[in-house]
C-alpha cells in the first residue's frame, strides 16, 4: 500500500525505461528503481501478505481504471485488451502466484508486465498507488460492512422471535444487579433489539461514507490526463466521489468511523452476553450445547464459553478504535506510510465483531427460557415496591411520603402485612384508608405489576406488542436497504465485466 507518482512517469505511447520494466527474476523491481528494490528493510516495508485481503478488489479497480483510460483515448484499445486479459489470468492464478513486491498493487502490475511486456505499464497511467489503495480498501470494506449489517439483522430477528414468544413470561428486572422491578423476557429482548437496531443504522451510515470513490486523486494533487472520475466510480459501484484529490488519497476517517461503529456494536453484544451469562448462572435460561462447553475435569459443568468470547470482543474492538485513532491523529496531509498500518485495525475488527454478532444471534435463537424459575424470582427482593408506591401516590399521597412508607415496609420484608404496619408507623392510619386492599394485593403481584405498566415502551404485553410491531417494520426496512445495496454492487460488478469483455 505504498506511494507512487500520478502516472508512473510516462505519457501515453511512451514505454518505460528498461530498468523500470525488467522482470527477469533479478533484484530490480518493475515499479521501483534498482536503488529502492532491495535491502534489509524491504520485508518491513512490504504489505504483500496482508494485501491478500484486497487482491480481488485491486483487480476490479485495475479493470475499471483501464476501461476508463481506453474510453478516454489515453490507452489504445488493443493495449487495454491485453492488460485486461492479463488481469483475468492473474485473478485465476490467485494472490499466491504474484511475484514479490512491496504491495499487491506493485505485484499485480509486475505480473501484467511479465505477461505482456512494457505496454503493461500503461495500466498505471493517470493514477498513484495512493488513490489506488484507498479505492481498494473502500471496495473491500464496503462488502465486509454489509456482511456485518447482515449479522445485526439476524440478531434482531432472533431477539424479536424470543420477544414474540415471551410477551407474558415474567422475569425479574435489575438495576445495579439488584432486584428492581418485575418485567418480561419480551421487554428485555426488545430492549436489546432497539440497541442493535441503532448499531445497524450506524453501520449503514458508515457504509454511505465508505462508498465514495477516491480514484483520480492520484498521489494527492490530481493528474494532467483527461480522466473521467465519475466513470470509474460508476464502474465500481461507488455512489459518488471524494471530491478533493488530496482528501481522496490521504483520508482514512471512513476507517475510523467504521471501527467506531463496530466497537459500539461490540459493546452492545458484550452487554447482551453478560446478561445471558448471568441468567444462565441463575437458572433462568439454558444455552444450547452448540453454544456451550464443559470442563476437562468437572463433568457436571456447562459453561457459556461462546458468550464469554463475545463479551471479550468488545475489548478488542475498543483497542482497535484507540489504536487507529492514535495512528491517524498526528498525520499531516497528504499520504504517509503510517496508513499502511491503519487498515489492519479495520480488518481485524470487522472480522471479529461480525463473527461475534453471528454467534450471539445463534445463542439467543437456540436458548431455552425457564419460565417457572423466572416467575418464581420475579417478585424477589420486594421488586413490586415501586408499583405499591405508585398506587398510593395515585390515591393522593405525595410520592415522597409513599416512597418512605414503602421503604419502611421493605425493611421489614415487604408484603401486605409489612405495608399495613408501615402505614400505621409512618402515617398513624391503616393501609386501607390509603388504598383499596384488593388494589394493593394486585400491585404486589408481579404479573399484575407488569400489566399495570402499560406506558409507551413499558413491559405490559400490550405495550410490548406495539414495540414489536415497530421493530418488525424497522427490520423489514433495513433488510430492503441491505438487499438493494447488495444488488446495486452486484449490478456494477456485472456491468464492469461486460465492459471488460468488449476488450478481451
Amino acid at each position: 500500500m505504498t506511494e507512487e507518482s500520478a502516472h508512473g512517469g510516462e505519457r501515453p505511447g511512451e514505454p518505460r525505461s528498461t530498468a523500470a520494466i525488467r522482470a527477469d527474476g533479478g533484484d530490480e523491481s518493475v515499479v521501483r528503481r534498482d536503488r529502492f528494490s532491495g535491502g534489509p528493510a524491504r520485508s518491513f516495508l512490504s504489505s504483500l501478505a496482508a494485501d491478500e485481503r484486497i487482491f480481488e478488489a485491486d483487480i476490479e479497480v485495475d479493470r475499471a481504471h483501464v476501461v476508463m483510460l481506453a474510453e478516454q483515448g489515453i490507452v489504445e484499445d488493443d493495449v487495454a485488451g491485453q492488460i485486461l486479459t492479463a488481469l483475468d489470468a492473474i485473478e485465476v492464478d490467485g494472490h499466491g502466484s504474484l511475484p514479490d513486491g512491496e504491495d499487491v498493487h506493485e505485484a499485480i502490475e509486475t505480473a501484467v508486465i511479465e505477461r505482456i511486456g512494457a505496454e503493461g505499464g500503461k495500466m498505471h497511467t493517470a493514477r498513484s498507488r495512493n488513490d489506488e489503495v484507498a479505492a481498494c480498501i473502500r471496495y473491500r470494506l464496503r462488502e465486509d460492512v454489509l456482511e456485518a449489517v447482515e449479522t445485526t439483522l439476524a440478531l434482531r430477528e432472533a431477539l424479536l422471535e424470543v420477544a414474540e414468544a415471551h410477551t407474558e413470561t415474567i422475569m425479574p428486572g435489575y438495576t445495579h444487579l439488584q432486584p428492581a422491578q418485575p418485567t418480561t423476557v419480551a421487554h428485555w429482548a426488545a430492549a436489546y433489539e432497539g440497541a442493535v437496531r441503532r448499531d445497524t443504522k450506524r453501520l449503514l451510515e458508515a457504509y454511505g461514507r465508505i462508498n465514495e470513490s477516491p480514484l483520480g486523486g492520484a498521489a494527492f494533487a490530481g493528474t494532467t490526463f483527461d480522466i473521467d472520475r465519475e466513470r470509474t466510480a460508476e464502474l465500481l459501484g461507488f455512489d459518488k466521489l471524494v471530491e478533493n484529490s488530496m482528501d481522496a488519497s490521504s483520508s482514512r476517517d471512513f476507517l475510523l468511523e467504521t471501527v467506531q461503529a463496530l466497537s459500539t456494536h461490540a459493546t452492545t453484544l458484550s452487554g447482551l452476553a453478560e446478561d445471558v451469562i448471568i441468567f444462565a448462572n441463575r437458572g433462568f435460561v439454558d444455552l444450547a450445547d452448540d453454544y456451550s462447553s464443559t470442563s476437562s475435569i468437572m463433568p457436571q459443568k456447562k459453561n457459556p464459553d461462546t458468550l464469554e468470547l463475545v463479551r471479550a470482543v468488545a475489548g478488542d474492538a475498543a483497542g482497535a478504535t484507540q489504536g487507529l485513532t492514535t495512528t491517524l491523529k498526528g498525520l499531516p496531509r497528504a499520504y504517509n506510510r503510517d496508513l499502511q498500518r491503519a487498515t489492519t485495525h479495520a480488518w481485524e475488527t470487522v472480522d471479529a465483531v461480525t463473527e461475534a454478532s453471528e454467534v450471539a444471534a445463534g445463542a439467543v435463537a437456540t436458548a431455552d427460557w425457564n419460565e417457572d424459575e423466572l416467575a418464581a424470582e420475579a417478585g424477589a427482593g420486594f421488586s413490586t415496591a415501586t408499583g405499591v408506591a405508585d398506587l398510593l401516590a395515585a390515591n393522593g399521597l405525595p410520592f415522597r411520603t409513599a416512597h418512605e412508607l414503602v421503604a419502611h415496609a421493605a425493611e421489614n420484608g415487604g408484603g401486605y402485612d409489612a405495608l399495613e404496619d408501615a402505614a400505621r408507623d409512618v402515617l398513624g392510619e391503616p393501609l386501607e384508608s390509603l388504598a383499596d386492599p384488593g388494589a394493593v394485593e394486585d400491585a404486589l403481584d408481579p404479573v399484575e405489576s407488569v400489566a399495570s405498566r402499560d406506558s409507551h415502551g413499558g413491559p405490559a404485553p400490550e405495550a410490548v406488542a406495539e414495540q414489536l410491531e415497530g421493530a418488525r417494520e424497522a427490520l423489514s426496512a433495513d433488510r430492503e436497504t441491505l438487499e438493494s445495496t447488495s444488488e446495486s454492487l452486484e449490478a456494477a460488478h456485472d456491468a464492469l465485466r461486460e465492459e471488460v469483455n468488449d476488450y478481451v
